[in-house]
């Protein structure tokens, strides 16, 4: 019984943490929950096999929710490019049902330093050039673009997070301010967790392995204590986005990037 109480406060905090950021950086809090909840359910005996896919399937059901609150918060400001979400939802949502196929079958360690290597490159890029070297003067809207919001949905999906990490960056390169980038990002969380949450739940159905409490590859009880705290403090964080000026945004988001990619970079050299 005490572990499951320890859990229900490691819970608690990560989902103020990940709210926090869910509204700060349009992210869905998926790279403080995932971590976390692989740790957690370790510590409680579930099988290693499964356990990244059950932080990964939890941390997108709490994304939910989470980009609900936080889309509407950077909506209120006038924050959100609607346009932008128009043409990419669809392929958002293409890839996140992808991704959700592809993590059963690809190591975790093989996705970590992938996303690892991919988060240092534009870390580098939003810390050094954050008002400059943009690809092009506004979002393209050529046939092949469609390839890259199915690539966000589908590396997000994989990864148990948000999108905002692969939006943010994607549409700040494509010279969409970062306030107004943030806040479409938080709206592609919607459009990618809710399918891969569903994809996550009928791969783990018949899995017999599964801790106590969980919906295929969702643990219920984690989900029961993060979402709360992401939805309230998601307005918090989208409220301190604002007051930071868009070079200073960029530097910061570029900094948390960073340490993604080196926590990343860590695990996947420990889980190997």
């Amino acid at each position: 019984m005490e572990d499951w109480i320890l859990l229900a406060f490691a819970m608690l905090a990560t989902g103020c943490v990940a709210g926090v950021l869910a509204g700060l950086f349009g992210i869905g809090g998926g790279i403080v929950i995932v971590p976390v909840l692989e740790a957690a359910l370790g510590f409680l005996g579930v099988d290693a096999a499964i356990r990244m896919h059950v932080a990964v399937g939890t941390s997108l059901a709490t994304i939910i929710p989470t980009s609900i609150s936080s889309a509407r918060a950077h909506h209120r400001r006038g924050a959100v490019d609607v346009g932008v979400v128009k043409r990419w939802a669809l392929f958002v949502l293409i890839g996140a049902l992808l991704g959700a196929w592809i993590a059963a079958q690809v190591h975790s360690r093989v996705l970590a330093g992938v996303f690892a290597t991919l988060a240092l490159l534009v870390a580098f890029k939003m810390v050094f050039f954050p008002t400059s070297r943009e690809l092009t003067d506004s979002v393209p809207r050529a046939p092949w673009v469609i390839l890259i919001p199915t690539a966000i949905g589908c590396f997000s999906s994989m990864m148990g997070i948000g999108g905002g990490t692969f939006s943010v960056m994607t549409l700040t390169l494509f010279n969409e301010p970062i306030h107004r980038a943030v806040g479409t990002a938080a709206l592609f969380g919607l459009v990618i967790s809710l399918p891969g949450t569903v994809g996550f739940i009928l791969s783990g159905l018949d899995d017999p392995r599964l801790p106590p409490g969980s919906l295929g590859y969702v643990n219920l009880p984690g989900l029961a204590a993060i979402a709360p705290a992401t939805v309230l403090l998601a307005p918090l964080g989208a409220r301190i986005a604002h007051s930071f000026s868009a070079r200073k945004l960029s530097v910061l988001f570029g900094l948390f990037l960073v340490f993604v990619s080196l926590r990343l970079f860590y695990s996947a050299i420990v889980s190997g």
